[in-house]
């Protein structure tokens, strides 16, 4: 009986583990001097599901390495930069996918947030993949220009799901995160 529990809570654990958010590559704009780095990264460190964090002060990249099993706040990282005085120039999420099937312009929930998949050929995702955070203020204008016209769904332009989007639990209202692979 006490094998059976260690190895059904050892299933539980990897279950969990599967199905999340590991790292983060933010880029960020307008640093001019190390003081602007330092004010970014010192900012970045606050965040309670971050567990450390390496620069690439070449491209003004930061590298956040996420915490197993805490949720990730992909609008708190946003805010963060903006926090410092500059904004996101590109964010490469890292996500562990276990068997997720997608298809273009569609959402699926993943790790409690609700993406939409834009841009993307119908596929099973399995294992470690970079997606790219394609929101307003993720982005340059012209780049969210290009996506909004391949999306006849409301929801890019507000960043919130709305009568228009399901999800495979019906319909949805709250934040949305648009990504592409």
């Amino acid at each position: 009986m006490k094998t059976l529990a260690v190895i059904l809570l050892a299933l539980g654990l990897s279950f969990g583990a599967n199905a999340q958010f590991k790292k983060a590559a933010v880029h960020a704009t307008g640093l001019t001097c190390a003081m602007c780095s330092k004010a970014t990264y010192e900012s970045l460190q606050s965040l309670p599901f971050v567990d450390k964090i390496d620069t690439d002060l070449d491209n003004t990249t930061f590298i956040l390495t996420f915490k197993t099993g805490v949720p990730v706040n992909i609008d708190a990282i946003k805010a963060k930069v903006e926090d410092a005085g500059f904004s996101v120039g590109k964010l490469v999420m890292t996500a562990n996918f276990d068997a997720l099937s997608v298809q273009n312009d569609t959402h699926v929930s993943f790790a409690g947030s609700t993406l939409h998949f834009m841009d993307v050929k119908n596929q099973v995702l399995s294992g470690d993949k970079d997606i790219t955070v394609i929101d307003k203020d993720f982005v340059s204008a012209k780049q969210f220009k290009k996506f909004s016209a391949e999306t006849s769904m409301p929801c890019y332009k507000t960043g919130m799901m709305s009568s228009c989007c399901k999800t495979n639990t019906g319909n949805a209202s709250g934040r949305i995160y648009h990504v592409t692979i």
